[in-house]
């Protein structure tokens, strides 16, 4: 049975899907807001960087590694979210992993549709590299629209001969732009934020009228070969159930090493609850584990 600090969490995503928020402008204040009730750990260092003209934020721990990294792409359906609504959350990452996490600001959508983010995900690789970090040592994590384009990146990453980094995670990913997993049926009546209506206006955006089937917007269609360990997280209350459970055999027929876990219970993202929700806390160790096992 779930931890009573679910509803918690719940309300806080009732409060964004309530708002009146309709422009993509007007939701990203909203979420803005809603996250800076997340108080970040006095003992979490962050730096404003510039990686490879991308705007970043090195986020630390104490006990962080400086030669190692995660490239950590946020979610919000490449339409809002920030290194500001997820700082938090990366923080905790970075404890629980023993790595610098690098934020990064990628260029959102409507105003920088596909593929900026990946563009963007991808030179703040290249930047990381530069910085004389090992590959081997290095993992790219992101949650929702962010799990999707973790697994853009390293496709892309491959497809441009750089060395691939260590490992992946993904959270709660969002890899098919048209909603046709079953559990967009499903899992309707329980997944508090994500329904196939507001998925298909933020693919919309994101796509700008390109093939909602390019295997970088939609990593569904990715050819995976190659590609590091990956770690997907899922609650079994999310609408993109399917994008995880798809993701998952789509990695294995490819060869790659695969760990998915799906949650009882949790809804999109639960992580990012992780101050009040201990689930989401056991998730983020569980992700700081992995990232010990496969880049260390």
């Amino acid at each position: 049975m779930a931890s009573p600090q679910l509803q918690m969490a719940k309300d806080a995503y009732k409060a964004i899907m309530e708002s009146g928020a309709k422009t993509p402008q007007e939701l990203r204040g909203v979420f803005e807001q809603v996250a800076s009730s997340s108080p970040i750990p006095p003992d979490i260092k962050s730096e404003k960087v510039n990686a490879g003209g991308v705007d970043a934020e090195w986020i630390s721990a104490p006990n962080a590694s400086s030669d190692r990294a995660v490239l950590y792409v946020h979610g919000g359906g490449y339409v809002i979210g920030s290194v500001n609504t997820h700082r938090d959350l990366m923080g905790r990452i970075s404890r629980a992993s023993g790595a610098r996490v690098l934020g990064i600001n990628y260029r959102l959508a409507p105003e920088h549709p596909f593929p900026a983010a990946v563009d963007d995900s991808v030179a703040a690789y290249r930047w990381l590299l530069a910085q004389g970090i090992k590959p081997n040592r290095i993992s790219v994590a992101g949650d929702s629209a962010g799990g999707g384009l973790t697994v853009a990146t390293l496709v892309a990453i491959r497809d441009a001969k750089l060395p691939v980094p260590g490992a992946g995670v993904c959270i709660s990913p969002w890899i098919d732009m048209e909603g046709i997993g079953e559990s967009m049926t499903t899992r309707k009546a329980v997944d508090p934020v994500v329904q196939r209506e507001g998925l298909l206006g933020m693919a919309a955006a994101y796509l700008g009228g390109q093939d909602p089937r390019s295997p970088l917007a939609a990593p569904l269609y990715a050819d995976l070969k190659g590609l590091p360990p990956l770690l997907i997280q899922v609650g079994d209350a999310e609408t993109l159930l399917d994008d995880s459970t798809r993701l998952n055999d789509r990695a294995k027929a490819a060869g790659v090493s695969t760990k998915l876990e799906v949650w009882p219970e949790m809804i999109h993202v639960w992580q990012l609850f992780a101050s009040f929700l201990p689930e989401g806390q056991q998730a983020v160790d569980g992700i700081g584990s992995f990232l010990k096992e496969h880049t260390s």
